[in-house]
């Protein structure tokens, strides 16, 4: 458990790195806002979280419950859950808008090409929806839901 990152996991780098080729900058882990998003596009008033599916409990083929010690984790999965949706309401009610890119498009059978989620995430940046998510192929339409 000490080996987990809470921070520059594998597929918030590729994200991060794809949007800085992009052109677009913003701060990471800003303790200023609440969930302290991955990343914070201030001057377009954004802020994008990459969520891994197993710790916020996404319903995708990549979440598996654990076959042992399932109260415990039922009950950690849960308040993330809860956490999630309280940090979301709190970041909108301050008028941000937050887009939730979720492991499952990035990675397995069913992800997304690396170029059309990071159009998704330009797509997201430059327009007026409140609230995004990307899921994987088999959860998402190909569009922004918002």
């Amino acid at each position: 458990m000490s080996r987990i990152r809470g921070r520059d996991t594998r597929p918030e780098l590729l994200i991060r790195r794809g949007l800085h080729a992009r052109g677009y900058r913003y701060r990471l882990h800003d303790k200023g806002l609440p969930g302290r998003p991955d990343m914070v596009f201030s001057k377009r008033r954004a802020v994008l979280f990459v969520h891994g599916c197993f710790w916020h409990g996404h319903d995708c083929p990549l979440f598996r419950m654990p076959a042992t010690r399932t109260d415990f984790w039922a009950t950690k999965i849960a308040t993330n859950r809860s956490r999630d949706a309280k940090v979301r309401a709190a970041l909108s009610g301050a008028g941000w808008r937050v887009l939730t890119i979720w492991e499952c498009s990035l990675r397995g059978a069913d992800r997304w090409p690396q170029e059309q989620i990071l159009d998704f995430c330009e797509v997201f940046l430059k327009g007026a929806i409140s609230v995004g998510e990307i899921a994987n192929r088999s959860k998402s339409t190909g569009q922004i839901d918002g």
